[in-house]
C-alpha cells in the first residue's frame, strides 16, 4: 500500500500528475480540484491509493486522507469501481457525499455520469451507514484554487471529457459556467465550477 507521494510536481495533464519521488517519477490519477492546486516545479503530497487489476497498477491521489477514505468506502458498494468513485469525488466533495447519503439525495448522486435513477437508489441503501456523519461546518469552507482563464478552461473542458461527456457537449459547458468562473475574480474553482458544468448539461438533456 503507498499511502502518500511527496515530491516536486513534474507534469500535469487532464487527469494525471507527475510527482517525483526519489528520482522516479510517479504517475497519479487526480480530480481536477485536486490538479488545480498543483503546480509543475512546486512541492506537493497527494494522499494515494493504489488499485491493482491482473493488467495494471493504478494509483490515484487526492488532497488529502479525508478523499482517500472516501474514496475506498465508495468502491465496497458493488458496481463501483475506481473511475465511478473518482467521478464521484470530482462532482462532489467527501461531506456533500455524506450528506447526500444521510439524507437519501438521488439528485445529488444522478449528477455523476454513470448513475441513474436506479444506480442512485441502490447505491444509497448499500453506503447509507458507510461513509460516517457529514460535518456541517465543512460545507461552508471553499476548498483552495488557483490558475487563469485558459488554465480552468482546459482543466474543466478535460475533466468532462474524461467523465465520458463529448467534446462539444464540453464545450458547451464551459460556456455556460464562464460568468460563474470570471465572477470569481480571476481564481475560479475548478471543482465548483465542474459541478455547476454538470448540472447545465443534466438541464440540457
Amino acid at each position: 500500500m503507498i499511502a502518500f507521494v511527496s515530491g516536486p510536481v513534474a507534469a500535469l495533464g487532464p487527469d494525471t500528475a507527475v510527482v517525483e519521488v526519489g528520482g522516479v517519477g510517479m504517475a497519479v490519477q487526480c480530480t481536477p480540484d485536486t490538479l488545480s492546486r498543483l503546480r509543475i516545479g512546486e512541492p506537493a503530497r497527494l494522499a494515494t491509493s493504489l488499485v491493482v487489476r491482473e493488467d495494471s497498477l493504478t494509483l490515484y491521489g487526492f488532497a488529502d486522507d479525508d478523499e482517500r477514505q472516501t474514496f475506498e468506502l465508495l468502491q465496497t458498494a458493488s458496481g463501483v469501481g475506481p473511475r465511478l468513485a473518482q467521478a464521484m469525488l470530482a462532482v462532489h466533495s467527501p461531506d456533500a457525499l455524506r450528506r447526500a447519503f444521510a439524507t437519501a439525495d438521488e439528485k445529488a448522486l444522478t449528477a455523476v455520469p454513470g448513475i441513474g435513477k436506479k444506480g442512485a437508489q441502490k447505491l444509497l441503501l448499500e453506503l447509507k451507514d458507510r461513509l460516517g456523519t457529514p460535518a456541517a461546518a465543512s460545507a461552508a469552507v471553499p476548498r483552495p484554487a488557483s490558475g487563469g482563464a485558459a488554465s480552468w478552461r482546459e482543466q474543466l473542458h478535460a475533466a468532462l471529457v474524461g467523465l465520458g461527456y463529448a467534446a462539444r457537449e464540453a464545450d458547451q459547458a464551459v460556456e455556460a459556467v464562464a460568468p460563474q468562473a470570471e465572477a470569481a475574480g480571476g481564481t475560479p474553482q475548478v471543482g465548483q465550477l465542474l459541478r455547476a458544468a454538470l448540472q447545465s448539461l443534466n438541464r440540457a438533456r
